[in-house]
């Protein structure tokens, strides 16, 4: 109720006493440190954004754990979206000659290199922003940026093409 009303030592007394167990019931439902990891931090950024809705005469721990339970499935389906944005059937049915040994990814050879490689780590590879930070020598941050840049330019090229394979 402080934290409702504006008190911010408040927000530090429900993070020490809530941070570790949603931390672990993200590790639990993800096993991937980097997405429990996102999914924390966009859960204590929700909570901040929703902190007028909460209703004091309910417990607080439900709700935070429906809060993050709300987020954790946001960003779930977030991520199977870009997934289907990314499936060659989806894009127009574009397969990369070298995806018979790795998952199937639309033709990347318009793309400049580095959001290929992204693309290709990402997808292709399975790894983990960060994996693919230290792959290519740069940010979890802007290999994200790389990515959503290389997504943009794949629906915008396919969409172009009329869903076509060879333009």
């Amino acid at each position: 109720l402080e934290y409702q009303q504006g008190n911010e030592k408040a927000f530090e007394v429900l993070y020490m006493r809530y941070s570790g167990k949603v931390y672990g019931y993200l590790m639990n439902h993800l096993r991937n440190r980097a997405g429990a990891d996102d999914v924390f931090q966009a859960t204590f950024i929700k909570l901040h954004q929703s902190r007028d809705t909460y209703d004091p005469a309910l417990p607080f721990a439900p709700w935070l754990f429906t809060v993050c339970r709300n987020v954790l499935i946001d960003g779930v389906r977030k991520k199977e979206r870009i997934k289907e944005d990314l499936n060659p059937v989806a894009i127009g049915g574009a397969v990369a000659p070298e995806s018979s040994q790795q998952s199937e990814l639309p033709d990347l050879s318009f793309l400049p290199e580095v959001q290929r490689k992204a693309i290709q780590l990402r997808y292709g590879d399975d790894l983990s922003f960060e994996e693919i930070a230290l792959k290519l020598q740069t940010s979890p941050t802007n290999i994200r940026q790389i990515v959503s840049r290389a997504i943009r330019k794949l629906k915008s090229h396919f969409k172009g093409q009329g869903g076509r394979k060879n333009g």
